[in-house]
């Protein structure tokens, strides 16, 4: 394994020495999406090109900005979800969408093989009970209660216009995670789902796929897409992505699918099988929990900096101008009450995907923890003290160094503590727009419905923030004059 690791290194050092340019691949969060990511980077390896996936960066719209931003140089999509969703030009044929793809500095690969087409599924002892073939069937049913996919409530090609071509009037809650809705099909808290058609689960839960008897969905041919300078920059890997075209039916994807959500497989585990090449240097389960420790150290390390180069200069200027002190701390406040997930989506415009929008979002949720704390602290001090300190000549600038500073560190760097201990759980969401650290095992883990995985990374997020906590009371301790600790315990 070891050995491996390192050939591994030296290769990719050997590639960057002669001047082979990284690429990039991209994925949706949904298995068959990162297992044709898998199968697209392998390719590029095969062809020469040091490939890497950045796996499960979120929805079509996410993945799709990625691409023209040029985060990604490529990812799988679907020819309807291009047309309906992305384009805005329904019922568009292939030459059609080639040309619109063209005028954003795109291209595609031919159809890989497949239709993964949407559709509604029922458990089918239930839908006999009630006699439901068709979608179609629903109108009689609207007791029914629906659970479809986040995405899929609020796509142009889903949820809302089916129900208007239907005239459908079920119950439908709140959108779920595509993989959960079928534990809650299984349960019976739900009644009918939306499907892809190459699911391994329809076979393993005995579902009834819904005849589309208005044939409401288009066609979605599994296609790669992918920035148009690649035929220059690396013309062996586009070669590669189109020789995979109708290399795959319906019955061979759901089989990967399967290999990876029933049978338990990785998805580079199922591609490499299906590419023909050893996966055997997959890293373990501690190599896996070292790597993503070091990507969330980063996120939290580097937010945290420079959220304490900013606060601390901030709740000073707050402490010594009370007329400001209410803008900062109403400023630094409103930042904190925004969802954290819509500050992390806001970011990509921004910065793109991975870590930067991701550090960017954690250093604004760092401000209001330090700020306050410092003003806090500052605000706190006895007028005694600072009398004494003007009347021995101390200048301003003195006063702070050697008398406020001091006396408010206690209450500083519990702010600090908190803004740490916060990022900490925070960056997990990280891995929903590519930023790595331990939401990415988390999220794999929900989507394959993998308990292991979840507390893969669940666990050393808990007890890193355990440790954060730790080391900055055991720097309380160190920093804090004895004098002063000797005052707190009395």
């Amino acid at each position: 394994m070891i050995r491996l690791t390192v050939l591994a290194l030296l290769l990719c050092a050997s590639l960057a020495v002669a001047g082979v340019e990284p690429l990039t691949v991209g994925s949706k969060t949904f298995t068959e999406s990162v297992i044709l990511g898998e199968i697209a980077s392998l390719a590029g390896r095969e062809a020469g090109h040091p490939v890497q996936h950045r796996r499960s960066l979120g929805g079509t719209r996410i993945v799709w900005r990625a691409l023209l931003e040029g985060d990604i140089d490529a990812y799988p999509e679907y020819t309807g979800t291009l047309s309906r969703e992305i384009l805005q030009l329904p019922d568009a044929d292939f030459p059609v969408l080639q040309a619109a793809l063209a005028a954003n500095g795109l291209a595609m690969t031919a159809p890989l093989g497949f239709n993964n087409t949407y559709a509604l599924g029922m458990r089918a002892a239930h839908a006999d009970r009630l006699g439901i073939k068709t979608i179609s069937d629903l109108r009689g049913h609207p007791g029914l209660a629906f659970g479809f996919s986040n995405e899929f409530m609020d796509r142009a090609d889903g949820w809302p216009g089916l129900r208007e071509a239907y005239g459908l009037t079920g119950t439908q809650g709140n959108g779920i995670d595509h993989m959960l809705a079928y534990r809650g099909l299984a349960t019976g808290a739900l009644d009918v789902i939306d499907l892809y058609r190459t699911d391994a689960e329809i076979a393993h839960y005995q579902l009834r796929v819904l005849d589309d008897d208005r044939n409401y969905f288009p066609r979605y041919d599994a296609v790669f897409i992918y920035r148009a300078d690649l035929t220059q920059r690396a013309p062996e890997w586009v070669a590669a992505l189109n020789q995979l075209a109708g290399q795959f039916d319906a019955d061979t994807m759901r089989r990967l699918n399967a290999r990876v959500s029933i049978d338990g497989a990785s998805e580079a585990k199922a591609a490499a099988d299906w590419y023909g090449v050893d996966a055997d240097i997959a890293l373990d389960r501690t190599q896996r929990i070292a790597r993503r420790t070091m990507e969330h150290l980063r996120l939290v390390g580097i937010s945290l900096t420079m959220a304490l180069l900013i606060a601390l200069p901030l709740g000073v200027w707050a402490a010594r101008h009370p007329r400001w002190q209410h803008w900062v701390l109403s400023a630094t406040g409103l930042l904190q009450t925004l969802p954290s997930l819509a500050v992390f989506v806001f970011m990509i415009p921004l910065f793109g995907i991975g870590a930067k929008p991701a550090i960017a979002a954690l250093f604004l949720y760092s401000l209001l923890p330090i700020v306050r704390n410092t003003h806090a602290g500052l605000v706190g001090i006895a007028v005694e003290l600072r009398e004494t300190a003007a009347a021995i000549g101390l200048s301003r600038r003195a006063q702070l160094y050697r008398v406020e500073l001091p006396l408010a560190l206690r209450s500083i760097l519990a702010g600090v503590k908190t803004a740490a201990v916060i990022n900490v759980g925070t960056a997990t969401l990280g891995a929903l727009i590519g930023a790595g650290g331990y939401g990415q095992p988390i999220l794999t883990g929900i989507r394959l419905d993998n308990i292991g995985l979840i507390l893969e990374g669940a666990i050393p997020a808990a007890v890193l923030a355990l440790l954060v906590q730790g080391l900055f009371e055991a720097i309380e301790r160190a920093l804090t004059p004895r004098g002063l600790r000797l005052l707190a315990r009395q």
